[in-house]
């Protein structure tokens, strides 16, 4: 028997109205039996909605089968007298960190587990120690975790699972509210425990790049086990991957967009290492090395396009922000910030976790008010007294993360319909906005009147976005809009995103942690650092200063990585590419397939 093992496993949800009463079964998890070794990293993925957390909630004892039978280490988890064994065995890391740190000082949440495990003082001590060495963190002690990043938050979370001497750590989606470092720093914590402590990892991640090493691969769709192979196996299948609403990591995706187009590249390419080495062999077997100036001109896809016709729509000039002015916890959040944004532009607002992106944009429609500065919004101070607030919010609106947080009405049209009812206007003036706005963003018919929390994850994305552009605004800010969605549905709103800026020439501020996002995407980045603009340029511009922006916590796309060390290995390509389908051109141009 392996350390996590289930036997046919069911688990239904019992769904209810508002009154309390059950009207249907939903099956979540549906015949799924698994067999985990001790010491192995497993990997799980899945689209929204798959089962993957609920199975998860399952080897933790937070939830109990419907049918069949979960094991820990040979015992039964639906046993009452089991529960505390389970979960010392088996620990649970969550996606937000903030919800499993409960001390002022990291030392003190690092071992309030065993000291509920009534384990004795010494030992618990060396408990902390031995966790906090084991990811990286002993340094941060005596720190308030209040004052540490988000991977430092969520390393400290699983140190605090560590200590209680788990044989197994199942984490479900620790990444997803990190920077690309926190996101690096996360993961190589847990493939150190598991490859020098030998703790079994079970991963759940929408991150495809973060399991290319793990020992196998469970692919769920609709509460049970579509696929499971290695990551080799799994993500030689593409095309299937995309139809379980998955992708691939971009080494692998680049690999199977040239094999398309007849390059002879093996399949199942995981890394940049094996893409580098294989397309070297290609092609040294073809047409070598052309001169890519002579095609400088002739790009398959043009991010860099400069609007010849700009117009001002925001100005910030000199702003600053502090937080608890005076005060032992003063924060500057904001130093010394003027730009412009202009009318139709794509923006990507990038920056490491408390860099400043939020507190940024919420200046931007009056939310915060700078300490000092100032803020035009076409022309007008938005801080002067004769001001108009309310006026600023319907024409800059912002979409905050996690946005379906901002729905509260008993049905999603009525929620549509909150905003443009607060501006004054008629009752039919109201549902033809409403009806326009959610036509905007695809919403089939029959969800208009059903509540908005019946929804899938991105249904209610598009009910917010919904919301906001009921209000016609001329600026349309997004705080990382796509936060836990899986690929598909990351796409789609982004796709819908995209659309509905060349439809209605609105302008678009996207914050996002995710580099291939923004590059697949925006016309300008802004890199912010300590409150400050450290960048602001075309992705090619900004994406160029690798070095820069990994000092600072981010990265550039894998692509341009790729297309970076093709370039060192004497291939003339062109080394600012950041998206596939850019690459894709360059290379077979270099393959001497396109003239």
């Amino acid at each position: 028997m392996g350390i996590v093992e289930t036997r046919n496993l069911v688990f239904e949800y019992i769904r209810r109205d508002e009154d309390g009463n059950a009207e249907g079964v939903t099956r979540a998890i549906d015949g799924v039996t698994l067999d985990i070794k001790k010491g192995q990293f497993i990997a799980i993925l899945g689209g929204n909605g798959s089962g993957k957390s609920t199975l998860a909630k399952h080897i933790n004892a937070i939830l109990y089968p419907t049918e069949g039978a979960v094991y820990v280490n040979g015992k039964d988890t639906s046993a009452p007298e089991n529960l505390w064994d389970v979960r010392q065995e088996a620990g649970m890391v969550f996606q937000n960190p903030d919800n499993q740190i409960i001390a002022n000082v990291v030392e003190e949440d690092v071992g309030f587990g065993p000291e509920n495990m009534g384990v004795p003082t010494n030992e618990i001590w060396e408990r902390v120690e031995e966790a906090l060495n084991a990811v990286g963190m002993k340094a941060y002690r005596k720190h308030s975790p209040n004052r540490l990043s988000g991977g430092q938050k969520q390393r400290v979370a699983i140190a605090g699972v560590l200590a209680m001497h788990p044989k197994c750590i199942i984490m479900d989606e620790p990444t997803a509210m990190l920077d690309p470092e926190g996101r690096y720093e996360v993961i190589r914590a847990a493939r150190a425990l598991n490859q020098v402590e030998n703790v079994t990892i079970i991963l759940i991640t929408h991150y495809m790049n973060e399991v290319v090493f793990a020992d196998q691969v469970y692919v769920m769709d609709h509460g049970h086990v579509a696929m499971r192979g290695t990551p080799r196996e799994i993500f030689s299948k593409v095309d299937e991957l995309k139809k379980l609403r998955l992708d691939v990591p971009q080494p692998t995706l680049l690999a199977h967009e040239l094999q398309k187009k007849g390059l002879k590249l093996p399949k199942g390419i995981l890394d940049r290492k094996e893409l580098i080495g294989s397309l070297k062999s290609a092609m040294e077997d073809s047409v070598k090395k052309q001169n890519v100036a002579s095609r400088a001109g002739n790009k398959a896809i043009d991010h860099e396009k400069k609007n010849a016709d700009l117009q001002e729509a925001l100005i910030l000039d000199h702003v600053n922000y502090v937080y608890s002015t005076g005060t032992s916890e003063e924060i500057h959040a904001l130093t010394d910030v003027s730009l412009t944004i202009n009318k139709g532009e794509f923006i990507g607002l990038i920056g490491h976790t408390g860099s400043g992106k939020s507190t940024f944009v919420q200046h931007l429609n009056g939310i915060i008010k700078a300490t000092s500065g100032h803020v035009y919004y076409k022309g007008q101070d938005i801080y002067d007294k004769s001001y108009n607030l309310k006026e600023l919010r319907s024409h800059v609106g912002l979409v905050f993360q996690y946005p379906e947080h901002q729905l509260f009405e008993e049905t999603v049209f009525k929620d549509v319909c909150f905003g443009p009812k607060n501006l004054g206007l008629t009752d039919k003036e109201v549902a033809l906005r409403a009806f326009e706005a959610l036509k905007a963003v695809n919403l089939p018919d029959e969800y208009f009147y059903v509540s908005p929390f019946e929804l899938s994850g991105g249904q209610k994305r598009r009910v917010a976005i919904a919301g906001v552009l009921a209000m016609k605004p001329d600026i349309l800010i997004l705080d990382e809009p796509t936060a836990g969605l899986d690929p598909q549905g990351r796409d789609e709103i982004l796709d819908l995103v995209k659309r509905l800026r060349e439809e209605q020439n609105i302008t678009v501020i996207l914050v996002s942690h995710s580099m291939e996002d923004v590059a697949n995407y925006v016309d300008r980045i802004l890199v912010l650092e300590h409150g400050s603009i450290l960048m602001d340029g075309s992705p090619k511009e900004v994406f160029q200063n690798v070095d820069e922006l990994e000092r600072i916590g981010l990265r550039a796309p894998e692509v341009t990585y790729i297309m970076r060390d093709l370039k060192n290995e004497g291939y003339d390509v062109d080394s600012g590419i950041t998206t596939v389908d850019e690459a894709v051109h360059e290379i077979l141009s270099a393959e001497g397939r396109i003239n």
